[in-house]
């Protein structure tokens, strides 16, 4: 494989008899040739161009639909144009990343279907940022608009170390940032994970993956195209629905690639629950890549453990750890292997200690699962503050260095120099340690929090929380704590609060709604502290918060919280539901959130309805009310009442 840019893999890929297959129901797919890829792109060039496109402009891909994705996505590489995936979303977030993005690029090209498009517009005109849109929509393709693509486009020959694309990290009230990668750095991963992965031509990859996250984009589509592989695309939002599907078709179609993060395998086997699973052969499957977020041991085991009936190996689970900086992949396990941990103090893994190994059994034991040897042409070092290497076992910042490592963040000088050393090495955010040559990830020097795969900034849930009426910057402290016995983070915010425990009551209720809404993440606690820990410095102490939750410090008024929650539920239900559309659509909230007594004038996003339960809502609701209700409308209408009356109107 001795390609030099993408245009290299994409034009050799021409007289390849394989396909990308998107698979958008479980009896319905589209199949586009990898033939097919060059000519659409060229094709969909000319009208780029025609807009005005030229090279080295920035296309924002905003699209839902993965066919869609990869047309815009290979035009705009075909043209020299620089693309910037970001995720369409549900959630208020995700509109105002992109306005934010788009000011940062300056003046750029928008790739959008029409529904998305006035949606932005809606949602710009709500927050102040209409000229923002109004220059963008100038500047904006509408894919709905497509015809004809038979006039090719002028196809530029990128070099290797021109700008491939930017992938630009979450990030709603701060300023996201954007990790350049060119055309080599892409390439010289696909070398390293080829040859530590083994990807070959007889090879089957399947993902549900969103082509807006790394491991979608460049694991499952950009690796798989450059070594000429079956590329099997699954919607996002299709395996959060129906889960199952995803070993479905695996078994359909001789599946040998798969991969998740944590919470996909944790929502599969909440869906599959004790049922059986008939018809499943997962015996094809090799690699099974478990990344994207800290990942679980336990979780791997049941995993493993319910599907070892219908064939899958524990040897497939095959943990890694990769970052967006680093293109994707920076360590792999040895191929047939079994997948191992150790189990450490979790409060002796500060910089600079060594780590010291308990029994699973002790009140601090923390599991950690090796995520295997760097990749080739991918170097790892732990370091000290000073950067200098550690030796074995002791726990430092991890960095890394290769030529599949970005050159730094998009027009940030200041980060690029804090982040990149002179010689190259980048520092990660993250803690680890390398035991026997395998690396363990620890912790998270920088502060962010891993739910559901992606990663959020503290302080931008902290500027959404501080809105509830009465709380302030300083006063909220958003945290990703993980009880003993959970499988992955929990996003928790600490409130400060000295009053009694009923007046925190409304105040938890409001910081649970307003962080659902704005970025559709579901709050697991609410926790009212009498200080928030500071350095002389004044800087939050975020891991004394974590720490003191999971050792129990606040358990007392956890549990007198929720007796009053209980309380008042019980005292009053607000309007009774009974029968008709409001029984119907209470019953289906009901089952989506076992165990929460749900009145219906309870707001939804107060009592934890993230986005992955919106979505589980709202397809109950199309089954019995096929077509009347929108996703989207779920915001617009958050409680059952408010929702019965608007579907009662429809029905009218």
């Amino acid at each position: 494989m001795q390609h030099q840019t993408l245009i290299d893999v994409l034009e050799s890929n021409r007289r390849v008899d394989r396909n990308v297959r998107h698979l958008i129901g479980e009896h319905e797919e589209r199949v586009v040739p990898y033939a097919e890829l060059y000519e659409r792109a060229v094709g969909i060039l000319w009208h780029l161009q025609k807009l005005g496109a030229q090279r080295g402009d920035k296309l924002i891909v905003f699209l839902n639909d993965n066919e869609q994705f990869l047309d815009g996505f290979w035009a705009a590489l075909a043209g020299g144009i620089v693309p910037v995936p970001l995720a369409v979303g549900i959630a208020d977030e995700h509109r105002h990343k992109l306005l934010r993005i788009a000011k940062r690029l300056g003046d750029p090209f928008l790739y959008t279907d029409r529904k998305n498009l006035e949606r932005l517009k809606a949602f710009a005109a709500t927050v102040g940022e209409g000229p923002t849109f109004a220059k963008l929509e100038r500047r904006a393709f509408v894919v709905d608009d497509l015809e004809d693509i038979s006039q090719a486009g002028r196809t530029v020959q990128p070099g290797p170390d021109d700008v491939a694309f930017i992938q630009f990290s979450s990030g709603s009230t701060s300023e996201p940032k954007g990790v350049v990668l060119t055309h080599r750095n892409i390439l010289a991963n696909t070398r390293g994970a080829t040859v530590a992965a083994n990807f070959n031509e007889g090879d089957v990859s399947l993902s549900w993956m969103p082509l807006t996250h790394d491991m979608g984009l460049i694991g499952k589509h950009l690796f798989m195209l450059a070594n000429r592989i079956e590329n099997l695309l699954m919607p996002t939002e299709l395996f959060i629905r129906r889960p199952l599907l995803w070993t479905t078709f695996a078994t359909r179609y001789g599946a040998t690639v798969l991969s998740s993060p944590n919470f996909g395998y944790r929502h599969y086997l909440k869906v599959l629950g004790e049922r059986p699973l008939d018809g499943v052969d997962l015996s094809r499957v090799r690699v099974i890549f478990n990344g994207a977020e800290p990942i679980s041991v336990e979780l791997c085991d049941e995993f493993v453990a319910r599907l070892a009936p219908r064939g899958l190996r524990k040897s497939a689970m095959f943990p890694v750890y990769g970052l967006a900086e680093a293109t994707l992949a920076v360590s792999f396990p040895a191929l047939g292997t079994e997948y191992s941990s150790i189990t450490v103090d979790r409060h002796r893994l500060g910089v600079g200690e060594s780590a010291r190994a308990v029994e699973a059994s002790h009140r601090d034991a923390l599991a950690l699962m090796a995520v295997g040897r760097p990749i080739p042409g991918t170097e790892v070092r732990i370091a000290a503050e000073d950067r200098s290497a550690l030796p074995d076992g002791t726990v430092g910042h991890l960095l890394i260095r290769g030529e599949n490592v970005t050159k730094g963040y998009y027009e940030l000088p200041e980060v690029n120099a804090r982040t990149i050393t002179p010689d190259g090495w980048l520092d990660t955010g993250d803690l680890g340690l390398v035991r026997d040559g395998h690396l363990y990830i620890t912790g998270r020097a920088k502060e962010i929090i891993f739910v559901n795969g992606q990663n959020y900034y503290p302080h931008d849930l902290e500027a959404i929380a501080q809105r509830a009426s009465g709380l302030e910057l300083g006063k909220v402290v958003a945290t990703g704590c993980r009880p003993r016995g959970a499988e992955t983070d929990e996003l928790t915010i600490f409130v400060l609060h000295r009053g009694d425990l009923a007046e925190f009551l409304p105040v938890a209720a409001e910081v649970s709604r307003l962080v659902n809404e704005h970025a559709g993440l579901e709050v697991a606690h609410v926790v009212p502290v009498k200080r928030i820990p500071k350095t002389t410095s004044g800087k939050i102490q975020r891991v004394a918060l974590e720490t003191a939750f999971v050792d129990g410090e606040f358990d007392v008024e956890m549990a007198e919280l929720r007796r009053l929650r209980e309380a008042a539920a019980s005292a009053g239900d607000g309007v009774a539901a009974g029968g008709g559309v409001a029984g119907r659509l209470r019953a289906i909230v009901e089952n989506a959130l076992p165990g929460r007594q749900i009145g219906v004038e309870d707001n939804l996003f107060e009592i934890g309805a993230s986005s992955l339960t919106l979505i589980q809502i709202h397809e109950e609701i199309d089954k019995v009310y096929p077509n009347l209700v929108d996703l989207t409308e779920l915001f617009d209408y958050p409680t059952i009442a408010q929702l019965s009356a608007h579907l009662e109107s429809k029905l009218r």
